[in-house]
């Protein structure tokens, strides 16, 4: 919105070193890398190509929040380039998930439903918990919009696994699961070229910054 008054560079650095942020992002690690754990184990037994898929996600996102808190209090340009970097992995991660689809569909492997239903609605709560903590953030730098952006696609991803946990279920096949997870790929391409694209206006802006006036 263009009437946004944290629109500018100054309120996007009050708002990202404020101590409610900073809150938000140290509970957000650690919901993330207790979900990282549960959906790893769960992911590996239930045979699930998007519980896994689910699992690295997770684990990334607590990377990037981790990032985040030590990049809070520098500037812009810092700032932005930690986002190129988390733009850059979260496609990694898509690409990542797409290997493992692949990988499932080649050697027919069939999850296990319910395993799949129980976690993903855990970590859909999670996932919801966390993304509304973060809503008011949603509008700063490229660097809070990619933390964001991540919480978004992560709630988006768990309701999707859910699908699949029916899919599977009514179908006795794996194909519900391996959709889901190259949607979930598709998703996290999309995030990262939104994050990138963000992370080099910021950069633009700060090595070419527009004048405030006219010499007199």
């Amino acid at each position: 919105m263009a009437g946004n008054c944290c629109a500018s560079t100054t309120c996007s650095s009050s708002k990202a070193t404020s101590p409610t942020y900073r809150r938000a992002l140290w509970i957000a690690l650690v919901v993330n890398l207790g979900m990282f754990g549960v959906e790893l184990v769960a992911g590996w037994g239930a045979g699930s190509a998007s519980l896994m898929a689910d699992a690295v996600d997770f684990f990334g996102d607590a990377a990037n929040y981790g990032v985040s808190l030590f990049v809070l209090s520098m500037g812009l340009a810092v700032r932005a380039r930690t986002a190129l970097l988390k733009g850059l992995s979260m496609g990694g991660y898509g690409l990542y998930v797409l290997g493992q689809a692949a990988w499932n569909g080649w050697y027919g492997v069939v999850p296990e439903a319910r395993t799949m239903g129980i976690v993903a609605t855990v970590a859909l709560i999670a996932n919801v918990g966390v993304a509304v903590m973060l809503y008011a953030y949603r509008s700063g730098d490229a660097n809070m919009r990619s933390v964001w952006l991540c919480s978004r696609n992560d709630a988006i991803s768990n309701i999707a696994v859910l699908l699949a946990a029916l899919g599977v279920f009514g179908t006795g096949t794996a194909w519900p699961d391996l959709l889901v997870a190259t949607g979930m790929a598709a998703l996290g391409l999309s995030g990262a070229r939104e994050v990138i694209a963000h992370a080099r206006r910021d950069l633009a802006s700060v090595a070419d910054p527009k004048p405030l006036g006219k010499p007199a």
